[in-house]
C-alpha cells in the first residue's frame, strides 16, 4: 500500500492530498529516512509523522482497506511509548499557557491609535 494512502487511511491526514504534500515536505519518514509518497508500506515498518507541532512515532501494525472510523484507524499503527509520553507533555504544556492575544479585546479605539501614532513619530 502507499504510504500517502495509508497516512490517509490512519486519519493523520484529512485528504491523500495533503498526506503527499507532507511527505514532499519532509514531514514523514520511514525507518528514519525520507520517503516519497508512492514508496510502499509494510507491517513493522516504523515512520515518524509531524502535523503541525504534533510528533507521531508509530509503528505500522496493518494496512487499512479503507478509510474507516478513527477507532478502525487506531488498529493500523502503535504508537511508541516515548512518542506518546512527548506528545501528551506538549498537549499539557500548550493548554497551561496564556493565549498571547488573549489581553486584546476587540479593535483598537480612537485613543489607541493616537498612542500609537504618537509613540511611533517620536513625540
Amino acid at each position: 500500500m502507499r504510504i500517502d494512502k495509508w497516512l490517509w487511511a490512519a486519519r493523520f491526514f484529512k485528504t491523500r492530498a495533503l498526506a503527499q504534500q507532507a511527505i514532499e515536505r519532509g514531514r514523514v519518514r520511514r525507518e528514519g529516512a525520507l520517503v516519497k509518497p508512492a514508496r510502499e508500506v509494510k507491517p513493522g515498518d516504523r515512520l515518524e509523522v509531524a502535523v503541525g507541532e504534533l510528533r507521531w512515532a508509530l509503528v505500522v501494525q496493518r494496512l487499512g482497506a479503507r478509510r474507516g472510523p478513527a477507532s478502525e484507524a487506531r488498529t493500523l499503527y502503535e504508537e511508541t511509548e516515548a512518542s506518546r509520553l512527548g506528545r501528551e507533555a506538549m498537549l499539557a504544556e500548550r493548554r497551561l499557557s496564556v493565549e498571547p492575544s488573549r489581553a486584546l479585546h476587540g479593535r483598537p479605539t480612537k485613543r489607541d491609535r493616537r498612542v500609537l501614532e504618537r509613540f511611533r513619530s517620536g513625540r
